[in-house]
């Protein structure tokens, strides 16, 4: 029984801003649509505030491409919303941030290089 080809990572690169901070979100384990958003906005230190629509919009392309799959658990059904929406990275997800993660290193290198950055 032959499965779907296996997609190439590299293909996705470079993504989106938002999208790798999302998957980086993610990483840590399942959340809700508005949990990303507070998670998104913790994490940066220049106080960025994403707009609600914008990260809708990267989820539901990100459910398109095989990066994030929605979910059907909840932490405790009792003390949540049954409106939200949970997401998780998915594998292919957790390889396209990888290969992300690689090409931002070597776009590092190269401005350390260049003398852009200062050696760590």
């Amino acid at each position: 029984m032959a499965g779907k080809p296996r997609k190439d990572p590299a293909a996705e690169l470079p993504l989106k801003a938002i999208m790798f901070h999302i998957l980086l979100v993610l990483g840590d384990g399942e959340r809700h649509g508005y949990a990303i958003l507070k998670a998104l906005e913790a994490e940066d230190e220049s106080g960025l505030r994403i707009d609600p629509g914008n990260l809708y919009r990267s989820l539901r392309t990100m459910l398109n491409q095989d990066l994030v799959a929605e979910t059907d658990r909840r932490a405790d059904p009792a003390l949540d919303d049954e409106r939200r929406r949970y997401f998780a990275i998915t594998p292919y997800g957790k390889e396209v941030a990888q290969a992300e993660a690689r090409r931002l290193e070597r776009l590092v290198r190269l401005a350390r290089r260049q003398r852009l950055l200062a050696r760590s």
